[in-house]
């Protein structure tokens, strides 16, 4: 008896996609609706490591048969939210997760098998006893009690309800060839059996040589199914001999043999699923006699696929023989649809109490949409709204959300910020407008503690002028170069470590300035979002929070050029006292910002006790 080689790798066509399951691993591959191939794989516990059963002969059958059933619903489940976003859950699903910890998708797939085995015994086992009833009660009519006696008379019954059961399966199979979608899972079924046929033939996996391949296998479920219609006529045809015996129980006769026809099932399963494997195992005149009746059935379960399908089948037989063979290969999940709506809901229950712009700026950075945009989503993918998770989280602990982010457009510049610089406000975008309107492309700049430097940037990029910026803190130059790069103006700015003006040479046109301006006791006073989150030296400007407008009024003054511009923004209540301490040198003038806030000083330098300069 000629032996054949079978791989240990078996699979399912899925909706749009294959799954394989391999030794220690499974995989499913599956187009989306773009047209790209996703993978999702998981490592699974091997045979050998299962409990014994799993592996006893004409038992382990039974169990193979309902754990490949769980997974492969769980898998065709999960092919289908590739295009589909998930259900919202009534309130009996939240219900049970809330009270009784139960996962409603855990529950949705015990109850997908649990109907389809229901559906398979009423539609297969139930039905032909049915049908085989009345003809039995007709034999008895016309031949007497008596005819239903006889033995060979009941096998022939069990022959009948068998040859029955398996119209019924062929014609159900038929059916399901007119709908599209179970076609095209058909064509996918067609694939992984080609993919598997090219592995076993010893070809390399591509998809020419795959698709040289037969659609039929010898390991097919539907074989399987088939091998067991034809052990149930010959089982059941043994429990048919016990019939006359139950001839005085009347209707409880029925209910007897159709309950036979349940208990006897596992049996059945066990016998069939040790027939399967011993006949992909083999070649020869026998196993081909048994073997013809499931593979051509096959022909209405499997289809020609086209390359775009096979490419995925050998997409997952790879993934699957990568992972058995080394066990530190990374799982990959399907990037999954979920309903915006429900997403949004759950993030402001996250963030209870936030403002609905909150949300929005979330989504609108997870996703990539405008806020103008948003209405108009319906599903987001699953990474997508991980993110907007991740987002949430960082928010709830009060952290600004900017800083959630990691970056701001600033002054039409996108600044990149982490815990070493200040989040850009709004306030220093004005300073950096006002600014500009005394800076050419020819003017020296000096932009002094320049933090993420988004004022430096914003005026390299805005005017074309050369800048000198500088920090006390190298990481927050290091944040600066990153973004002076990103935004194609590194060679336009001079990142300088100093403190104040120690380190700073040469004369500039134009000297600006955010610097800290916090008094020190006010600090532990401000917004959460502020004092646990930025820099402390970027915020404390000493007793009064003008220490370094004292610095600044001195040291700018040997740094500009006759008629040179010092600007610099302040806090609030603190423009006139700048003002006071700058007037001998400077000719000073106060702007105030979009909210009637003094808050920028803009102060030319006096030659002589002199301004040449009319634009104050």
């Amino acid at each position: 008896m000629a032996k054949k080689y079978t791989s240990k790798i078996g699979g399912q066509a899925v909706i749009e996609g294959v799954m394989m399951r391999g030794e220690r691993s499974m995989a499913t591959a599956v187009r989306d609706e773009k047209g790209n191939i996703v993978v999702e794989s998981r490592y699974i516990t091997p045979v050998s490591e299962k409990p014994k059963v799993y592996r006893t002969p004409f038992v382990r059958g039974v169990f193979n048969f309902f754990d490949s059933m769980a997974s492969g619903m769980k898998t065709l489940m999960r092919s289908g939210e590739v295009f589909e976003g998930d259900v919202e859950p009534g309130k009996v699903e939240k219900w049970m997760a809330k009270k009784l910890k139960i996962n409603i998708y855990d529950v949705m797939m015990v109850f997908s098998v649990l109907l389809g085995v229901a559906l398979a015994i009423g539609l297969f086992f139930f039905l032909p006893l049915l049908i085989v009833t009345p003809i039995k009660s007709a034999v008895a009519g016309r031949f007497g009690d008596t005819a239903n006696t006889l033995w060979y008379v009941t096998v022939l019954y069990a022959l009948l309800e068998g040859v029955i059961r398996i119209i019924l399966f062929v014609l159900y199979i038929a059916f399901t060839t007119l709908i599209k979608t179970v076609k095209r899972t058909y064509m996918y079924h067609g694939a992984e059996h080609k993919t598997i046929s090219c592995y076993e033939h010893g070809l390399e996996l591509t998809v020419e040589n795959v698709q040289k391949m037969s659609t039929i296998h010898d390991r097919c479920g539907t074989t399987f199914m088939f091998i067991i219609m034809l052990v149930s006529i010959i089982i059941f045809s043994i429990v048919g001999v016990f019939e006359p015996y139950m001839a005085e129980l009347g209707i409880w006769k029925n209910v007897i043999l159709f309950a036979s026809r349940i208990i006897m099932l596992p049996i059945i399963m066990g016998i069939s699923y040790e027939m399967l494997k011993t006949m992909a195992r083999y070649d020869n005149v026998l196993v081909r006699i048994l073997k013809f009746p499931g593979l051509m059935l096959q022909k209405l379960t499997t289809k020609q696929p086209d390359d775009e399908m096979v490419e995925c089948a050998v997409t997952a037989f790879k993934t699957v023989m990568e992972m058995d063979a080394d066990p530190s290969v990374p799982e990959r999940r399907f990037d999954t649809k979920k309903a915006y709506e429900k997403a949004r809901k759950e993030i402001k229950i996250m963030l209870k109490g936030a403002d609905e712009s909150d949300i929005d700026w979330i989504f609108c950075e997870a996703t990539g949409a405008k806020r103008s945009e948003l209405s108009q989503l319906t599903h987001i993918r699953q990474a997508e709204y991980e993110k907007a998770v991740e987002f949430a989280k960082k928010r709830k602990t009060g952290m600004p959300l900017w800083r959630v982010f990691g970056k701001v457009d600033f002054y039409g510049v996108d600044i990149e910020i982490n815990e070493d610089v200040l989040c850009p406000r709004p306030e220093t975008e004005e300073l950096v407008d006002h600014a500009l309107g005394f800076i050419k492309e020819d003017s020296k700049v000096l932009d002094m503690c320049t933090g993420s430097g988004c004022i430096a940037i914003a005026i390299a990029a805005k005017s074309g002028a050369k800048v000198v910026a500088s920090d006390i803190s190298v990481k927050a130059l290091d944040v600066a170069k990153g973004n002076a790069e990103r935004n194609g103006v590194g060679e336009k700015i001079e990142f300088v470590e100093s403190d104040a003006f120690e380190k700073i040479d040469g004369i500039f046109d134009v000297l600006i300035s955010n610097p800290p301006y916090i008094p020190t006791a006010d600090i532990k006073g401000l917004d959460k979002e502020v004092k646990d989150h930025d820099p402390h030296i970027a915020l404390d400007g000493g007793d009064d929070g003008l220490d370094f407008y004292r610095t600044l009024g001195e040291g700018a003054y040997k740094r500009l050029t006759d008629g040179g511009r010092l600007i610099v923004e302040c806090g609030q209540g603190q423009a006139r006292e700048i003002v006071k301490m700058w007037e001998d040198r400077y000719d000073c003038r106060i702007v105030k910002d979009m909210q009637g806030v003094e808050r920028i000083v803009s102060a030319v330098k006096k030659i002589d006790g002199k301004t040449e300069r009319s634009d104050v």
